[in-house]
C-alpha cells in the first residue's frame, strides 16, 4: 500500500467512525480551553474536566482570576498535578491577556507562545478548536499512532506535525487531529494494546510494530 493510499485509508476509517468528533476538555470560550489545555499537562482530560469547574466558578475570565493568588489557584488546581507551575502561568497569564490584549486570547502562534506555561502544543489547540484555525496539536497518542502507522519516523513531536501536516489537507487537520486521539483512546492504546481491534494498524502498520506486537503474545 503506498503512502497516498494509507492517507486515505486513515481519513476514511476516521470519519466512519468519528463522524460528530467531541472535544476532550470542557469549556465555554477561548480563555477556559486556554486554561484547561495549560492544565492538562502530565494530566488526564478526566481529571483536569473534574478540577475546571471548581476553579472557574470563581474566576472564568482573566479579570477574575488575577483577583485570586497564585498560592489560590495552586490550591484547587492541586489534583491534576504540576500546580506549582500551572498555578503561576494561570497568573500570569491572565495578567499579560489584560495589560496586553484587552482580555482576549490573541489568535496567532507567536503571541500565544509568549504567555506563561503555553508552549507550541497548547497554543496549536486553542487556535484549532477555540478560533477554527487549522493547527495539528501533536500529544503523545498522535505521536504514537503516527509512528505505528508508519507515518513518520518517530524521532520527536516537532518531526510528527510536520510530517502529519505534509501529508493531511489542511482542511482536514482540526478534525483529524481529535480523530486520531479518540481512536488511539480506544483502539489503539499505549498499554494493553490489542491488535485484533486496531483496524487502522492492522491494515497499514509499520512492520517492525507489529512484528514486535506478534512477537511480545508469544
Amino acid at each position: 500500500m503506498t503512502k497516498q493510499k494509507k492517507v486515505e485509508f486513515v481519513i476514511n476509517t476516521l470519519k466512519e467512525l468519528y463522524p460528530v468528533i467531541p472535544v476532550p476538555l470542557d469549556h465555554k470560550d477561548p480563555y477556559t480551553l486556554l486554561i484547561a489545555v495549560l492544565m492538562s499537562a502530565q494530566s488526564t482530560d478526566v481529571r483536569v474536566n473534574q478540577i475546571t469547574p471548581l476553579l472557574f466558578a470563581k474566576a472564568d475570565n482573566p479579570y477574575d482570576m488575577v483577583k485570586l493568588s497564585a498560592e489560590e489557584i495552586r490550591e484547587i488546581i492541586k489534583p491534576v498535578g504540576l500546580s506549582p507551575m500551572k498555578s503561576k502561568g494561570i497568573y500570569g497569564l491572565s495578567k499579560i491577556l489584560i495589560e496586553q490584549h484587552d482580555g482576549k486570547v490573541p489568535r496567532i502562534y507567536e503571541a500565544l507562545e509568549a504567555l506563561p506555561a503555553v508552549g507550541h502544543k497548547t497554543a496549536a489547540v486553542v487556535l484549532s478548536q477555540a478560533f477554527g484555525i487549522p493547527a495539528f496539536p501533536v500529544d503523545t497518542h498522535i505521536h504514537r499512532l503516527m509512528y505505528r502507522w508508519n507515518l513518520t519516523n518517530g524521532k520527536n513531536v516537532v518531526q510528527t506535525e510536520k510530517d502529519a501536516k505534509r501529508l493531511f489537507p489542511k482542511e482536514l487537520w482540526n478534525d483529524l487531529h481529535l480523530q486520531i486521539i479518540w481512536y488511539g483512546r480506544e483502539y489503539s492504546p499505549a498499554r494493553g494494546w490489542d491488535l485484533s481491534k486496531d483496524l487502522i494498524t492492522s491494515t497499514v502498520g509499520r512492520k517492525s510494530v507489529l512484528e514486535a506486537y506478534h512477537k511480545g503474545k508469544k
